[in-house]
């Protein structure tokens, strides 16, 4: 069995951690960790976990966890574990990491976007981005896995064949994303009240996502070569879920003309047929948020405006799950030797 610690068990993403690896059949989970929680039981946190969950929660001390576990997962604010990593911490266990303190590799692209001192840039290199059916090879032997965030995991493998291949201007991206705002974590924040965000959708961090420079770095290695995108999230009255609506120019062929519905079609097919947790879905359907709830599911497809030379991509998944809980315990499973969907296969939710 894995011994698996949760440092911020008791966050949105931490609870959902516990929900998977509670029913993963290779995984017993050792610590759940809350700063503000301890010694609590944490079913009487979250009484979903009634008679399901006996331990209570402990502390943040990863040291001392990182002599009980095999794996750690932190999902804590940024700065946390960048604050407290060591390499004798690295040297006991492998930790995946939920925060975007090693995502981005030029740590002054991350101190300006996130506003805080990276206190150890010494692992950002080794550490390896988790967006498993990318990266998925050099996961099997990190030390550091830095888990991708919600939007960035939809709006990346929404566009990532189109831009690998070649098929679209890349510096021409709009990504258009709406999120549920279990996005905005389980801390008390006026804007995510009930009657600020019931019967209301808005836009946020326009130009300044956080998650920008993490979604251009990455298709940036797609393309070859650094881009720049537009990238605008929007919060939407519902509990889970992220939606997001992807617009660039198609190249054209060689013959002036742009590329058809079956070539795309088979190009988006080469990249995730064989993949488990990716539906590219059937012609003329739109990925739906509720169709891909409680899973680990990714939904994509696309529509070619042939009035404009434009192609519309859209995705959808869980963003607790797919967008950080589930694919953490993806990363888990590649780390060490399991099957890629151990554990994860959830059937998604309806009504």
């Amino acid at each position: 069995m894995i011994k698996a610690g949760i440092i911020g068990s008791t966050g949105y993403a931490g609870a959902e951690l516990v929900r998977i690896l509670w029913n993963h059949p290779q995984t017993e989970i050792v610590w759940y960790g809350s700063r503000s929680y301890v010694e609590q039981e944490y079913a009487a946190i979250y009484r979903n976990m009634f008679e399901l969950v006996e331990g209570k929660c402990f502390d943040d001390n990863i040291e001392e966890l990182a002599s009980r576990a095999d794996v750690i997962f932190t999902a804590t604010p940024q700065g946390y574990l960048a604050g407290v990593l060591t390499e004798d911490i690295l040297h006991k266990v492998k930790i995946v990491d939920l925060s975007a303190d090693y995502r981005i590799k030029d740590v002054a692209v991350y101190e300006k976007w996130y506003g805080i001192e990276h206190k150890s840039p010494q692992f950002i290199e080794e550490a390896v981005y988790g967006l498993c059916e990318i990266n998925r090879n050099k996961v099997k032997n990190a030390r550091l896995v830095a888990n991708p965030g919600c939007y960035t995991t939809c709006s990346i493998l929404t566009a990532y064949p189109m831009v690998k291949e070649g098929l679209i201007e890349a510096d021409t991206l709009i990504i258009d994303a709406k999120s549920g705002t279990s996005g905005a974590g389980r801390g008390a924040k006026l804007p995510n009240l009930f009657c600020e965000v019931n019967e209301n959708i808005k836009a946020y961090g326009v130009a300044s996502h956080r998650h920008t420079p993490e979604i251009e770095e990455q298709l940036g290695y797609a393309a070859g070569k650094e881009i720049r995108i537009n990238f605008t999230p929007h919060l939407v009255p519902m509990n889970r879920g992220i939606l997001v609506t992807e617009y660039a120019n198609l190249k054209k062929k060689a013959d002036g003309t742009y590329p058809v519905y079956e070539e795309i079609k088979a190009v988006y097919d080469s990249y995730y047929k064989k993949e488990t947790f990716v539906r590219v879905l059937d012609k003329g359907v739109c990925p739906e948020t509720k169709w891909v709830e409680g899973s680990n599911f990714v939904d994509i497809n696309f529509v070619i405006d042939e009035r404009t030379g434009r192609i519309i991509m859209m995705g959808a998944l869980d963003n607790l799950v797919k967008g950080a809980a589930g694919q953490a315990v993806q990363n888990m499973n590649l780390l060490f030797g399991l099957p890629e969907k151990e554990g994860l296969m959830l059937v998604p939710m309806f009504p």
